[in-house]
């Protein structure tokens, strides 16, 4: 099971390695979260430096993507060359994008017909693809989830390892890293976002 999560130069560090942090508390045999970028290393919107786990090619034929977002998701967009080695289908793969990561999947033509969530900066954008956006942190529909906001990172983490392991995990997950006093609360809010999603799926 790989799942991979996209990140390109000028990426925010909250989104893709919350999820990075969080996926991997799922501790079962082939179980696998990458960083995956254009090039051998990315540098984040704060000047972080990360080494690429894996190529876009091997993202194409992970079982899950998580589109990342950053200050250049624009760029990205805008550059057919790197868009068209995105080679992404959800007719076999779970797709989660966060906030600015979600641009990329209205231009790539995989959010036609379903509602998105994204951040406040990027919604315009999103909407002027033709994507009614949505004021709330996360939405999914068959196997392609939004997010919007740095933090709702944690509700695409969830709605993954429910998905593509069981709900007892993504429990488990969430409650590892929620804070100490409060973790049954953010477990339970975490589940609230996604039960619709995985009653649906279901």
């Amino acid at each position: 099971m790989h799942i991979a999560i996209l990140t390109f130069d000028g990426f925010n560090e909250l989104d893709s390695l919350v999820a990075l942090g969080i996926l991997n508390r799922v501790k079962v045999p082939g179980w696998r979260v990458s960083i995956a970028s254009p090039t051998p290393t990315v540098r984040s919107m704060n000047g972080v430096v990360l080494q690429a786990q894996a190529t876009l090619a091997e993202a194409c034929a992970a079982d899950a993507v998580v589109v990342g977002s950053g200050l250049r998701t624009r760029a990205v967009v805008a550059d057919a060359g790197l868009m068209a080695q995105l080679r992404l289908d959800p007719a076999r793969q779970l797709l989660a994008a966060q906030c600015s990561g979600t641009l990329v999947l209205a231009r790539l033509g995989l959010l036609q017909g379903l509602p998105a969530c994204t951040d406040l900066t990027t919604r315009p954008w999103v909407q002027e693809a033709g994507i009614a956006v949505l004021e709330q942190p996360f939405v999914a529909r068959g196997n392609v989830a939004t997010a919007g906001g740095c933090l709702a990172s944690q509700y695409l983490a969830c709605w993954l390892i429910a998905r593509l392991e069981s709900e007892t995990a993504a429990r488990e997950a969430m409650h590892y890293v929620a804070p100490v006093g409060e973790k049954e609360a953010y477990v339970e809010r975490a589940m609230r976002h996604i039960a619709p999603a995985l009653a649906e799926a279901a």
